[in-house]
């Protein structure tokens, strides 16, 4: 199709450094909806063209090539992020310059922004579930292990507090590793949680450092059916990684996993398959930012605009029917109607998955409206 105006975006996900395996699936999820869209005639006949920069995985980049985008190429969106780090350096420059940043990536929670969608999943929308299930399952003792920066922090002070309410649980051990952890950095640790014998870890390591740390676990001979890693980063990526052999019995929560059996997944992993081959491995970061580039569009279309102002009132009524179901954006504070879902890698390094959420869950990013056994607010 021949086009004779273009609506410029911003992407921004790092292609090299510690986060480009799940980044890069986040990237080719962008330009797949973009693809998407434009093959259907654009929006309102205008071509969505993207501006991509690779930010290496350090959030100085980030920043800079956000104020770049801004500045130099006059973008008003702004795909991208995955560390919480890289958020954090971002969101100060949309605000500046009242530009919007779409973020597709699960994180701490307790945030807001006016120029931020958060499409990834907030932690009544994952580690609730997380926690519930595994202290069901196994048992109350949860050692922790994760990347040295804010996401894991804050996501291990949650999980520990929802061990604690649920089942009168109890951190017996809390580990943190640089980003570009080896294996040899985990060799201490995993000696640890053999001599403390948890019943879970919960695993906020993220990026190649994944990989290291699954495998050091079972070099040391430990046993997932007894005592398995519990995560809400370990993706089908991270999985690929590591290779089948070393991720098997291992669970992880997330509103998406490639085994969802719906004719939409179907359907959406075929075509992307299609269009891009085998090689990026789809994922729930990958699905939130797939999903994410369709709400914009179908917002953008109704208000005629990609100004914040213009954009945002169509914004927060948009809905999509993505691969893992229905989501829509939630008006009081900017996070996405989700549907949880636990899985536990099988032989394949799929996700089987073990539980599931009957209905989208309310984003509830500051945990104000969480009660034990009541959690599942609409």
């Amino acid at each position: 199709m021949a086009y004779t105006e273009t609506v410029k975006v911003g992407v921004l996900f790092s292609e090299t450094g510690v986060t480009s395996a799940i980044e890069s699936s986040q990237l080719y999820g962008t330009l797949f909806a973009i693809s998407e869209i434009n093959d259907a005639g654009g929006i309102g006949g205008r071509e969505l063209v993207p501006v991509r920069y690779d930010p290496a995985s350090d959030p100085a980049k980030y920043r800079a090539f956000a104020e770049r985008l801004i500045l130099t190429d006059d973008v008003q969106i702004i795909f991208g992020c995955y560390m919480s780090s890289a958020r954090k350096a971002v969101v100060p420059i949309v605000e500046r310059w009242n530009r919007l940043l779409f973020y597709p990536t699960l994180y701490e929670g307790f945030e807001y922004s006016e120029n931020v969608i958060y499409t990834g999943a907030a932690p009544n929308q994952n580690s609730v579930q997380l926690a519930d299930f595994m202290t069901s399952n196994f048992g109350a003792r949860v050692y922790q292990v994760g990347s040295n920066y804010i996401y894991p922090y804050e996501s291990n002070r949650i999980m520990s507090d929802l061990v604690s309410q649920y089942r009168g649980g109890a951190k017996v051990g809390e580990r943190y590793v640089r980003l570009d952890a080896t294996e040899c950095d985990f060799t201490e640790i995993v000696e640890d949680i053999r001599a403390t014998s948890p019943d879970f870890i919960f695993s906020t390591v993220v990026g190649n450092a994944t990989q290291h740390f699954y495998r050091a676990y079972a070099r040391a001979g430990l046993d997932p059916a007894s005592m398995p890693i519990a995560s809400l980063t370990t993706s089908e990526s991270a999985v690929k990684q590591m290779g089948t052999d070393i991720a098997e019995g291992h669970f992880t929560a997330a509103p998406y996993f490639c085994s969802i059996a719906s004719a939409t997944n179907r359907a959406c992993l075929e075509k992307f398959g299609r269009m891009f081959g085998c090689e990026t491995v789809p994922n729930a970061s990958w699905e939130a930012a797939y999903f994410q580039v369709h709400l914009f569009a179908r917002a953008m279309c109704a208000a005629g605009s990609a100004d914040i102002e213009t954009l945002m009132p169509e914004l927060l009524r948009s809905k999509f029917d993505a691969p893992q179901g229905p989501v829509s954006i939630d008006p009081s504070t900017h996070h996405t109607h989700l549907n949880p879902r636990i899985g536990r890698v099988n032989r394949e390094g799929q996700f089987d998955i073990v539980w599931e959420s009957p209905a989208p869950i309310r984003p509830d990013p500051y945990l104000v409206a969480h009660a034990l056994g009541d959690w599942m607010v609409r």
